[in-house]
């Protein structure tokens, strides 16, 4: 029997209330309809929301303190591929009769671990019960200096496309958690299933590009449809190199065992890596910045005139990629 729940204000007040606020936000300790925050000199407030769904963004049986540090990281991933650093967050809670307060006290504890880690600050929402499925929105804020928050339609033909870390590791781990990658090796599942289950939102990587020339947007939808929509906005297409999309070691060795998976790979979403077009002239320079900011880049392809992605096989020909990403609709 779930446990009856504490009134929305005794949530707040225990749960809540003390992850909110610090030294750049005043958020009257919860008890106030907003909360306020001095932008710096020479900064400009970068803004991004997003919300995460119980059955579609994480599985129902995941656990509360990493289903909080997803829903905080994906908008953390959005303020990197801005060049951003995290400031303050806002969150909403949409929670069914059967989340009790040992789920949310878990789920506290989990918001509690990310704030420590990526400096970032609670500055208030709400909490509301639903009849429907459990929903959890997050709105983040960070800075940028004035005037370089990295855009993603900023490509110009024959530009480089670069992304950050590995991809796969977010589509390989839905269906490791699911119980699906057959004869994988024990430790291949549980690297994949942890990177979908956590995120690592590239936020030391975002504010080194801002130097840079470049488009940049995160990898939330699969590696094909997000740079899709990098081309559209430029008004070209891409072509990029199976052969060079970087793969964590787990993931390659479930594409060496079924080749199949490696249009999963490319088209599955939940990476959170940085993808960027950059000009040829500055990418080694690019690379090198990454590379002192602690996160690896490779290059996978480049821009071109027309329009789509195309993903080209070891043989040159199409590598079928089927829809190329998550569709939300």
């Amino acid at each position: 029997m779930t446990a009856a729940r504490a009134s929305e204000f005794e949530l707040i007040a225990r749960h809540f209330a003390p992850l909110a606020g610090g030294r750049r936000i005043d958020a009257h300790g919860l008890k106030d309809d907003a909360a306020s925050m001095a932008a710096r000199p020479g900064f400009d407030i970068v803004m991004t929301a997003d919300a995460v769904v119980r059955g579609i963004h994480f599985l129902p049986t995941d656990p509360p303190d990493l289903v909080a540090r997803k829903a905080l990281r994906v908008n953390l991933s959005d303020l990197a591929a801005k060049g951003a650093r995290p400031l303050c967050y806002l969150l909403c809670l949409a929670l069914p009769k059967e989340i009790d307060e040992e789920w949310i006290a878990g789920f506290a504890q989990g918001l509690a671990a990310d704030q420590l880690e990526f400096g970032i600050e609670l500055a208030g929402g709400d909490t509301t019960s639903t009849p429907g499925d459990l929903m959890i929105a997050i709105t983040a804020l960070g800075e940028v200096p004035a005037g370089r928050m990295l855009r993603r339609g900023a490509g110009r033909i024959g530009d480089e496309v670069w992304v950050s870390g590995t991809i796969g590791d977010g589509a390989l781990g839905l269906i490791a958690a699911q119980g699906d990658l057959g004869a994988a090796a024990a430790a291949d599942i549980a690297a994949l299933t942890d990177r979908y289950r956590l995120p690592r939102p590239r936020t030391g990587l975002g504010p080194c590009l801002v130097e840079f020339d470049v488009a940049a947007m995160d990898v939330s939808d699969g590696l094909v449809q997000d740079l899709g929509h990098m081309c559209r906005l430029a008004g070209c297409g891409a072509e990029i190199e199976a052969s060079r999309i970087p793969l964590s070691a787990a993931a390659a060795a479930q594409v060496a065992r079924e080749p199949a998976l490696m249009a999963r790979a490319v088209s599955g979403g939940d990476d959170y890596e940085i993808l960027v077009a950059v000009a040829p002239a500055a990418s080694t320079a690019m690379a090198d910045a990454a590379r002192r900011c602690g996160t690896p880049m490779t290059r996978i392809g480049r821009l071109v005139a027309g329009e789509g992605v195309m993903v080209r096989a070891a043989d040159g020909g199409p590598l079928d990629v089927g829809r190329g990403g998550w569709m939300h609709f």
